[in-house]
Order: C-alpha cells, then sequence, then structure tokens
C-alpha cells in the first residue's frame, strides 16, 4: 500500500484533525471527549465495523461516523488516528494507519511482542509520521512532583521500587480474556507498573523472576508479579492483576525515607492526589495539584505533530517496555485457577 496525501506535513499550523479507530470503552469514556474539548486537535471522524453504532457515537461527539477502519484511513480529511483497538489488532491498524500516511497513537500496549513494535518504529521512520504509545499516566504531574521530591533527596538513595495496579473482575465477554485478541493482566494493568520502574530505575531493568496466574477457562492470565532489579542493584517488587480489589499505587523505599503515591496511574482529574513522605519519626502528606492527564496525553501527542516530529516518540522506552513484557512471560512460573 502506498502513502496516502493528507495535506499535513507536521509543520502547519492549526489543530490535528483526527479519526477514531473503534469505539472501546476508553475511547468513550477519556480520549474523544478530550478530542472533541481540545484546542489542539479536532475530532473529524470515528469508525466501527457497525456503521449504526459509528452514527450512534458520531452523534454523540459531534463528527461524522464511518463504517470500517479502513474507509477512516481512506479519508483525506485526517492527519492523525487514535487507535484503542484490542492490542493484538495494533500491529495491523497502526501499520496500515501509517501506511496512509496519517499520524499514529496507539492505545497502550503498543504491540503483543517487542518485534512488531520496533517494526512499526521503523515503518513511522520511513513514512516521516508520528508514532506515539499512549501511557496516559505518564503526563499527571503528580510524578514529576515525585521525581523532584526524589532528585532534593527526600528519600536519600533509592533502594526498592513496589508498584501495584489490580482491579475487581471485568466482562467475561471482553478482548480482556480472549487470548487472541492479546488479553490477559500483563498486558492490560501488569504493563503500568513496569512502566513505572523505567521511572526511576537507573539502566536497563533486568527481569528475576516473575508469576502468572492464568485462568483455566480462558486461557488468559488474570493476575501476576514481578521481581526486577536494574544494573545498579536497585529492585522493583511488581503486582497486577483482574481479580482484585482496585489499587493503583507504586512506593519509593529509600535510605532516608519512603515516598508513596497512592492513586498512581488512573486519578480522576478533579483529584489532588496525596503523596505520602515518611521520614525518621515524621509523616508529610503532599497534596499534588488536580491534573487531566487524558487532555495532557493527547496534548502532547498533537504538539509533536505540529512540532514535525516525524517518526516515533519515546521509542526507547515503548521498546524496553514490550523487552520487559515479554522476559516477564518467559520467566515467569505459571499457576492456574
Amino acid at each position: 500500500m502506498s502513502p496516502v496525501p493528507t495535506g499535513r506535513d507536521g509543520t502547519a499550523g492549526g489543530p490535528v484533525r483526527m479519526g477514531v479507530l473503534g469505539c472501546a470503552d476508553i475511547a468513550l469514556r477519556r480520549m474523544l471527549p478530550a478530542i472533541a474539548a481540545s484546542d489542539a486537535a479536532r475530532l473529524t471522524a470515528v469508525a466501527s465495523r457497525d456503521a449504526a453504532k459509528a452514527e450512534r457515537v458520531a452523534a454523540r461527539f459531534g463528527c461524522v461516523g464511518v463504517q470500517g477502519y479502513r474507509a477512516l484511513l481512506e479519508r483525506d480529511d485526517i492527519d492523525a488516528v487514535y487507535v484503542p483497538l484490542p492490542p493484538a489488532l495494533h500491529f495491523e491498524y497502526v501499520a496500515e494507519a501509517l501506511l496512509a500516511g496519517k499520524h499514529v497513537l496507539c492505545e497502550k500496549p503498543l504491540c503483543t511482542t517487542r518485534a512488531e513494535a520496533a517494526e512499526l518504529m521503523e515503518l513511522a521512520r520511513r513514512q516521516r509520521r508520528t508514532l506515539a504509545e499512549n501511557f496516559m499516566f505518564l503526563h499527571h504531574s503528580q510524578h514529576a512532583g515525585v521525581r523532584s521530591l526524589v532528585d532534593a533527596g527526600a528519600i536519600g538513595e533509592l533502594e526498592v521500587l513496589s508498584g501495584s495496579f489490580g482491579v475487581p473482575p471485568l466482562d467475561p465477554t471482553g478482548f480482556r480474556y480472549a487470548p487472541s485478541l492479546g488479553g490477559g493482566a500483563l498486558l492490560d494493568v501488569g504493563v503500568y507498573p513496569l512502566r513505572t520502574a523505567q521511572l526511576y530505575l537507573s539502566g536497563e531493568p533486568e527481569v528475576l523472576a516473575a508469576t502468572l496466574r492464568v485462568d483455566e477457562a480462558t486461557g488468559v492470565d488474570v493476575a501476576g508479579t514481578a521481581l526486577l532489579c536494574a544494573p545498579d542493584g536497585v529492585a522493583a517488587q511488581l503486582e497486577f492483576g483482574f481479580r482484585h480489589s482496585y489499587r493503583s499505587r507504586y512506593a519509593l523505599w529509600g535510605s532516608e525515607g519512603r515516598l508513596s503515591v497512592e492513586r498512581a496511574y488512573t486519578p480522576p482529574e478533579q483529584l489532588k492526589p496525596v503523596v505520602r513522605l515518611q521520614q525518621q519519626d515524621r509523616l508529610t502528606e503532599l497534596a499534588m495539584p488536580a491534573d487531566h492527564q487524558v487532555r495532557n496525553a493527547l496534548a502532547a501527542f498533537a504538539a509533536a505533530v505540529l512540532a514535525g516530529r516525524n517518526g516515533p516518540v519515546g521509542e526507547d522506552a515503548s521498546l524496553l517496555q514490550a523487552r520487559l513484557v515479554e522476559d516477564v512471560r518467559k520467566v515467569a512460573r505459571i499457576v492456574t485457577g
């Protein structure tokens, strides 16, 4: 397939004209409202395999409904697409979007394998199109605040990072319980604490041990743990799953104190997240500013497009993330039930 000109080279002014491939829950709840309200992007069209569904969603958000993902990619009034499809479909449709001359914001994980992720990165470079993996939590300002505290010596030397992301059981008919669609807890929620380890551990961590609990009825992993170690010996102890009570946090334990981030991954936009700093005989609770990580993630992508960032954004981090996921699978002890 040869590229389809879109009339935008990534340097022109004005909002980025965006289309959305699919009507996934995360698109309906979070990204579509953010695009519709954005000054940097304009929602042009949304696609579904079901024409009636596409029209319903389009009417709700004031854009055009399109039947079929490829039909949306063929439109010349779209500069970029957001891809919230199940993980196993990302490679195919991100590749098609890039070949059609579109910039791409793809929901995490970018792909189910590192090899596919690397291939898409290279394709984005060749096509001179922006490609970004959408880890929205990275765009919440609380993490920059925590980083500043660490850099200022609030906890001394970091010794151990712990991270947990767990949610109650999800819709059993959804893609998360379908192996063929890239389902499973590791790709859905486990990637968050893995990505957190990259934020604070130096170098490229090694996966020393892991567990994955596989549901015998569906064949997908529904829970897991991982132990990572950085080259300097700092460890990361991670937990994840969707058979848990809700938990979304990480903690940094150092030689002189401990920082706990209690709403790390999905804080509501109105919430002022509390970060707890425990030092000798003292507990300090710091209210971080409320922030809108979805809006910020979209704005960062649009800025990259408009600035002419023609190629992958955050390539090294995305490829390391994909490698860590594969390494967890390689070393994991599998339990069933």
